[in-house]
């Protein structure tokens, strides 16, 4: 988890770039890649720690969000914080964490 935490903050915080256009994208790719990276870690994180109260994971995430967010925007690379993005973040986590609960329930 680590691992993912550090790639995931590395690419959210890079240097932006112009985007070409591909086949596969349309309007709105980039909420779809936050809400699918956020799922990833949301269920990662609850992973790594399946005691944490949902109210210690919620408040992580979300910091993390936002801190991601702020620093796009505050060091000037090219990014900028949108609140859609924090949007999308919050429901990936959410998804990535009931996902988690869904197969412990089922399988375990």
């Amino acid at each position: 988890m680590p691992i993912y935490w550090a790639f995931l903050t590395y690419m959210l915080l890079k240097p932006g770039e112009e985007n070409q256009e591909y086949w596969f994208m349309f309007s709105g790719i980039d909420k779809v890649l936050h809400v699918s990276i956020f799922a990833m870690l949301g269920f990662s994180f609850v992973a790594a720690f399946p005691k944490i109260k949902f109210s210690y994971f919620f408040q992580i995430i979300l910091i993390y969000a936002f801190l991601t967010e702020i620093l796009q925007d505050e060091m000037g690379l090219g990014r900028s914080m949108e609140s859609l993005d924090i949007v999308a973040d919050t429901v990936g986590c959410l998804i990535g964490y009931y996902i988690y609960k869904v197969l412990v329930k089922r399988f375990f």
